[in-house]
């Protein structure tokens, strides 16, 4: 591994910038035609090393799991606390919540929308007219600063999971009806105080579970685990919405809120292991240079459709025989 100085420099001093960012802070359908050379690439970026906080190295993400939390489930579980633990002595706000880039809201929420938006007329063109109950999940809703600014408007029911208790609170309170200007149509239904690697959904409840800026505190197992318990949740033709920090290469691992932020290839890897397939991604545009790259993955449980053998033009074109 080669973590020379321009990695120390612009990956640490640039992209570590946003790792104790609250909620951590393409275009592409999947390329199922390259699927095999795709998965053989992601297998690799699993050995790529990575750093933590103190810019210490690891040859790759299982050596650092392995001294993270090991096989011992007291370890983990002291992992967990220790990033409950860093969240509960954050403010609830906006700029506390984003780790004081409270001004990164707006071009967050932007981003989001236009991405939301083409998902819907794609995915549920009937609720346009009113025809679908759209029903999202915010999973690490912090605040409800993503419900509030964005989800309530275009869901006629959202659930909001937070772990943080205050945060949850900060959270009813603002989107409570006499504090928010919504519409008996649009509602925050639920309010969920439980960790992502303990929840269940209810079966079909959701059309999209939305996933920002948390996936990061939890281990690749727990990972995996999530999104294949979280897949019952979603009605048929539902989606996830992944938006996260995206490092370089490899990973980054924050010691001080226990988070680890992955790279593009990092993820790809385990969608594969979750049986999820990638249905559209985006980068987040317009954030401060000095930030992590963000991006956007929207990602189906359809199974890839098998590409249609077609005759060669010669076979095509060749007269028949006469008997």
């Amino acid at each position: 591994m080669q973590h020379h100085s321009i990695l120390y420099s612009e990956l640490i001093a640039k992209d570590f910038s946003f790792a104790s960012v609250r909620c951590r802070l393409a275009k592409e359908p999947f390329d199922r035609a390259n699927s095999r050379q795709n998965q053989t690439r992601t297998r690799v970026s699993m050995e790529k090393g990575g750093l933590d906080s103190a810019g210490r190295e690891f040859k790759n993400a299982e050596e650092m799991w392995r001294e993270q939390v090991g096989e011992d489930q007291s370890k983990k579980t002291e992992w967990y606390r220790q990033g409950i633990g860093y969240w509960e002595g954050v403010e609830a706000s906006a700029n506390g919540v984003l780790g004081g880039y409270g001004h990164v809201n707006e071009p967050d929420i932007m981003g989001s929308e236009a991405f939301l938006n083409t998902l819907l007329s794609e995915r549920f063109p009937d609720a346009a007219n009113s025809q679908r109950h759209l029903v999202v999940l915010d999973c690490g809703s912090g605040i409800g600063r993503v419900t509030k600014n964005l989800l309530i408007r275009y869901f006629n029911e959202v659930d909001l999971l937070e772990p943080v208790s205050h945060f949850l609170e900060t959270a009813r309170e603002s989107l409570a009806p006499e504090n928010h200007m919504a519409s008996d149509m649009h509602k925050a239904a639920n309010f969920l105080c439980v960790p992502l690697q303990e929840f269940t959904p209810e079966a079909g409840r959701y059309d999209i579970i939305w996933v920002q800026w948390c996936i990061g505190h939890l281990t690749d197992d727990d990972f995996v685990s999530f999104f294949k318990r979280a897949k019952v949740g979603l009605k048929p033709g539902g989606l996830f919405v992944l938006k996260e920090n995206i490092a370089r290469t490899g990973f980054v691992l924050d010691t001080e809120d226990r988070s680890i932020t992955r790279s593009d290839l990092y993820f790809k890897e385990l969608f594969c292991q979750c049986g999820l397939q990638i249905y559209k991604s985006k980068d987040q545009k317009g954030l401060p240079e000095e930030l992590f790259a963000v991006k956007m993955y929207a990602l189906t449980t359809d199974l890839p459709k098998k590409a249609h053998r077609t005759k060669s033009k010669v076979q095509a074109n060749r007269p028949g025989v006469i008997k």
